[in-house]
């Protein structure tokens, strides 16, 4: 599956964990977005149902096991050179539960961590990532209210 100008989209999967009042943010190690602070996560595998992908996505950028409980998002990523379409995602970032594991960055990750809400500005996210980091702050304040 060809990444960089691709010939049709490709189907990526995102995990957004809250725990404790933060959320998991890795530091992506290469492109696109390359250096950018981001919500973890990766492409699909053929055959692969999405919440299987998140599930084996957070475990190999993170070390962490989630579950995933709930899409909160779904979009574009589309990234141009010129004319031509560089990149072209689209992407499914669910709400997950953390359910056990140490934290240990895989090798196409610069850094990962555990981020407080009110720190988030300093990690300068993409307006979308914040979107949905957000959106998942208010599924978790709700799921823990009922």
């Amino acid at each position: 599956m060809k990444r960089e100008f691709p010939d049709h989209p490709v189907v990526g999967v995102g995990g957004v964990v809250i725990r404790g009042g933060s959320v998991l943010l890795i530091r992506r190690g290469r492109e696109p977005l390359k250096g950018q602070w981001s919500i973890p996560g990766g492409l699909l595998e053929l055959g692969e149902e999405l919440a299987a992908g998140v599930r084996r996505e957070l475990k190999e950028e993170t070390g962490l096991e989630v579950e995933p409980l709930e899409a909160l998002a779904v979009f574009d990523r589309i990234f141009r050179e010129g004319s031509r379409v560089r990149y072209h995602y689209v992407i499914v970032d669910y709400a997950c539960r953390w359910k056990r594991g140490r934290l240990r960055p895989a090798s196409d990750v610069l850094a990962a961590r555990w981020v407080r809400r009110a720190d988030l500005p300093q990690y300068r996210l993409g307006e979308k990532a914040t979107s949905v980091i957000l959106k998942a702050f208010e599924f978790f304040k709700k799921r823990k209210a009922s």
